[in-house]
């Protein structure tokens, strides 16, 4: 019996593609998409999913989650936390190199973490490496394995032992962008003050101010503007590209977008909690909200949504950053592991709080969620459009089934999130990755681990 043209049709769904929706078919063959037509023979097709009332979008590429292998899977693993990204709709993250012991600074601890990696995640991914002190000689090498860029950070990351992530220092970042820019790399900025930071927290605990406010004000929005601000100097020097994460404030994001507007090649990233929680959830929710930089107030958050609907935010991601509970508890909130753990709710938060309740087009938050995240890491030959030759990685979104999110539907190793309570008025039918069912509503992630690694594409190859 002749083999069918079409392993997979997407049959009868609106299809969300890079400037439209559109009611059409999907044609999916060996993983790839092969036709966008509005009626497919399906006959012609060995398996035919009817979408028929829902949406169809880009599966999300979240360039920002911390899944803490080697070395700290009680935290999370490559398998709870790819599950849980399956379950939001999200079918390619890229994986932070600190917390990992090692972290990923050299190549021995990045095939370490792809080796934990491989057979392991529920859907497909890239890696980070990480920029410190003394590991400029491993930089280029890291670069020829995929990593789709690094990451440093402007203040301290915490943590202790011996082969822990450290902070950069200015030479560090300034020979660093000197190196990364040498082979046409990206470095990706925590950028908040150090020398800030670290005075205001040192005042505050010797006057035994240690609520959440406290906390908050210890890490005020000139020290996100001041690091910005002096890393974009080091790049103009340097020539290097450059990529900030979680921006919390407008006033970091119009620095960026001026320098992006002066020719730099410079991204701005912001998270689903910047635009979703205030200051206020700190005390109200407690330490499930604690991040940094901290949640910022409501006008804020305000502008942030403005600079969203202008188009000075490039990414939206999700920043996942879990811990063990019990990292959740002082009466010390400058104690409390800073993270939150949201990467399961990304998809559905930006859908109701953007499109649904500021009426954000499926297009643009499908740019956000999807391509432009793709496109900064060098994935986009693959990843993150709805298009012939593309990686067929769909979301299924139900727009008219909400629900109410629950600490059981959550699929994280801790079932912990400042978003357990909160009404959703739509929901994740189902995600492919690369046409392969690794989630729907009715039975969950699939038992098939599918994803694969990633590599960064530079110069046409990858």
């Amino acid at each position: 019996m002749p083999k069918k043209r079409y392993d997979l049709v997407i049959q009868g769904g609106s299809v969300v593609l890079k400037e439209s929706v559109a009611k059409v078919d999907i044609g999916i063959s060996q993983g790839v998409i092969i036709a966008i037509e509005p009626a497919l023979p399906i006959e012609e097709a060995e398996l035919v999913y009817d979408a028929t009332g829902l949406h169809v979008l880009p599966g999300m590429v979240d360039i920002h989650v911390h899944f803490n292998e080697p070395g700290l899977g009680q935290w999370e693993g490559f398998a709870t936390g790819s599950a849980a990204l399956a379950a939001g709709g999200c079918t390619t993250y890229v994986d932070m190199p600190l917390n990992g012991i090692p972290p990923t600074i050299h190549v021995s601890a990045l095939e370490q973490k792809m080796s934990l990696a491989e057979n392991t995640s529920y859907v497909d991914y890239g890696l980070w490496g990480g920029l410190v002190p003394g590991n400029l000689n491993q930089l280029s090498a890291l670069a020829s394995r995929g990593v789709v860029g690094f990451k440093a950070f402007m203040s301290d990351p915490g943590g202790e032992g011996a082969d822990i992530f450290a902070r950069a220092d200015d030479m560090t970042l300034l020979e660093g962008m000197q190196e990364i820019a040498s082979f046409g790399g990206i470095l990706a900025l925590h950028a908040e003050s150090d020398e800030m930071i670290t005075e205001l927290s040192a005042r505050k605990r010797f006057n035994n101010q240690t609520s959440s406010r406290d906390f908050a004000e210890s890490r005020p929005v000139i020290a996100e503007v001041e690091a910005v601000s002096r890393a974009l100097v080091f790049a103009r020097e340097t020539g290097c590209s450059l990529h900030f994460v979680h921006i919390s404030s407008r006033k970091a994001v119009d620095l960026i977008h001026e320098a992006k507007l002066q020719g730099m090649n410079v991204t701005a990233e912001t998270c689903p909690h910047y635009l979703c929680l205030t200051d206020k959830a700190m005390e109200t929710i407690g330490a499930v909200a604690k991040c940094a930089p901290p949640l910022r107030s409501q006008s804020e958050q305000d502008a942030m949504w403005s600079a969203v609907q202008e188009g000075g935010i490039d990414v939206i991601a999700s920043d996942h950053s879990p811990c063990p509970p019990s990292m959740k508890w002082s009466s010390d909130f400058f104690e409390i592991w800073g993270g939150i753990s949201g990467a399961q709710s990304s998809v559905l938060l930006m859908l109701e709080e953007g499109h649904v309740k500021r009426g954000i087009s499926l297009p643009q938050i499908s740019n956000l969620l999807s391509y432009q995240p793709a496109a900064r890491v060098g994935l986009d030959h693959r990843k993150g459009e709805i298009s012939v030759g593309m990686d067929a990685d769909l979301a299924i979104v139900n727009m008219n089934r909400g629900f109410v999110l629950t600490e059981e539907d959550l699929l994280y190793r801790h079932k912990q999130s400042p978003y357990i309570g909160r009404s959703f008025s739509c929901s994740i039918a189902a995600t492919f990755c690369r046409g392969h069912l690794v989630y729907d509503l009715e039975n969950g992630v699939s038992g098939t681990s599918v994803g694969t690694f990633v590599p960064r594409m530079i110069g046409g190859e990858s």
